[in-house]
């Protein structure tokens, strides 16, 4: 039995009974059985909000899923394998270790202008090199470019 349908019994039981509604006993009890129907209807608007929050949910579950699919498609859902215990760098600088598939080479030259480090790889030309921070031209002739800062081979 429903909640409204238990209400309109109790209802039913009173009328039965011939309640007085001018006597003070009765008037307490049609009082009573009043607020037992308005809550009982207050209580039936709750539970149809509930059903219809519950499906606009699922709706919404639904389409977002939709969309997490669309944004996340041919990726992997293994996105936890990453190991937060790992000892970082303490100065994050470049750890050769990591990039072992790489068969470039870096080499860092001085610039005789400036002074600073011009990073080198195998594909750049060591016959004209310009400086990033002030622009110099230069070429370094030498074999081995790890010692270029302390040989004779570079030269502006």
């Amino acid at each position: 039995m429903e909640i409204k349908e238990k209400v309109a019994y109790i209802k039913g039981l009173a009328e039965g009974l011939q309640l007085d509604e001018n006597d003070k006993n009765g008037k307490i009890l049609a009082a009573i059985i009043d607020l037992l129907g308005d809550m009982a209807e207050e209580i039936d608007a709750i539970g149809e909000n509930a059903e219809y929050l519950e499906s606009y949910i699922e709706e919404l579950d639904e389409d977002l899923g939709m969309v997490e699919e669309d944004l996340y498609c041919g990726e992997d859902d293994d996105d936890d394998d990453y190991d937060f215990d790992e000892e970082d760098d303490e100065d994050d600088e470049y750890d050769e270790d990591e990039d072992e598939d790489d068969d470039e080479e870096v080499v860092v030259v001085t610039c005789p202008a400036c002074g600073d480090g011009v990073y080198l790889d195998d594909t750049m030309d060591f016959d004209e090199i310009k400086c990033p921070s002030c622009g110099a031209t230069f070429s370094c002739t030498c074999e081995s470019c790890e010692d270029c800062e302390s040989c004779d081979g570079c030269a502006e």
